[in-house]
């Protein structure tokens, strides 16, 4: 269970992002832009924190090595 959560709040983390980007083509008021990324950031950044204490250095270490500039 402790996985599956994890790797939702990852995912759940990079669609934040996706909906950030969107925002400029939904034709809201910029204020409300504003509040909505302050939101989003905050609310994808504590849920990509918490998915790496729920999954763990290994799982870290594979994101840190996809990455990587170097060669292996």
């Amino acid at each position: 269970m402790r996985r599956i959560i994890g790797y939702t709040l990852f995912v759940f983390s990079w669609v934040a992002w996706a909906v950030i980007a969107s925002l400029p083509f939904l034709g809201i008021s910029l204020g409300l832009a504003a509040a909505i990324t302050t939101g989003l950031l905050v609310v994808g950044e504590t849920a990509f924190g918490v998915s790496l204490v729920l999954l763990g250095p290994d799982f870290w270490n594979k994101i840190k090595s996809l990455f990587s500039r170097t060669a292996k």
